[in-house]
């Protein structure tokens, strides 16, 4: 047979349980009685405080009472003025559906002009002053006569070097154009007098470079024959004068031509 062991309650057990709940209950109860302490407001203590009142004086050390001060007298305030009544404004007339004319603004008055100020007469020149001013005048008549005598002196001048310029030019390109035709053989078949330009090159030498034709004649012929005529006439002639010399040249040819 086994035995069976059946568990015994310890002795004491449930007093230690009441011993603990009644001290957790008093530790709750002084908690909650110590906040309340410390939060309640002290109570206010009140002193009344009492002055001593000094005895009274004997008769004969008192000084003489002043006179009272006279009651100043209370004038009636005034009445206060009746508030004027306020009339209502009337209603403002109504405007006539007839449109009446604005009357025209007065014409102002046009100031009168202020008299100009009298220009005061300049001092007339005294007999030596007005002698060195025509004297001055006459001088710078004479210097302007002599710029335009000068003028004209040097326009004659450019003229007759252009004129003689143009002739020793026109003298240069007759050399040419007579060596040219002395090697031209004219067609036989020729008619009329046709105009032939042609354009030349050449160097200071004179000897030709190119020969082009410009306008021809309308006749083949003649044309040729004077492109030959330029080519063989190489070198061409100098001119007298240095700065004559043209590098390019424009000749024309007429087989009529003196």
């Amino acid at each position: 047979m086994s035995a069976v062991f059946e568990p015994r309650e310890e002795p004491g057990r449930k007093v230690s349980a009441a011993f603990a709940a009644l001290v957790h209950i008093a530790l709750a109860a002084l908690l909650i009685y110590g906040i309340r302490w410390q939060t309640a407001p002290p109570a206010a203590v009140e002193v009344e405080l009492v002055r001593a009142v000094p005895a009274p004086p004997s008769p004969a050390i008192l000084p003489p009472r002043p006179e009272p001060a006279p009651v100043p007298k209370l004038e009636p305030k005034p009445e206060p003025k009746p508030e004027p009544k306020v009339e209502p404004k009337p209603a403002p007339p109504k405007p006539d559906i007839a449109i009446k004319e604005k009357p025209k603004p007065k014409a102002e008055p046009k100031p009168e002009p202020k008299p100009k100020p009298k220009a005061e007469p300049k001092p007339e020149p005294d007999r030596a002053s007005r002698q060195l001013m025509a004297e001055a005048l006459k001088r710078e008549q004479q210097q302007i006569e002599a710029r335009k005598a000068e003028q004209e002196l040097a326009q004659v001048i450019a003229s007759q070097a252009a004129s003689a310029r143009n002739k020793a030019a026109a003298d240069y390109i007759g050399k040419i154009k007579g060596k040219i035709k002395g090697n031209i053989v004219l067609p036989p078949d020729i008619k009329g007098n046709p105009e032939a330009i042609f354009d030349v090159v050449q160097l200071p030498s004179g000897e030709i470079l190119s020969v082009k034709l410009r306008k021809s004649s309308g006749h083949a012929a003649y044309d040729s024959a004077v492109e030959r005529a330029i080519l063989k006439s190489s070198p061409l002639p100098k001119p007298e004068q240095g700065d004559l010399f043209s590098r390019s040249l424009e000749l024309k040819f007429r087989p009529l031509e003196e």
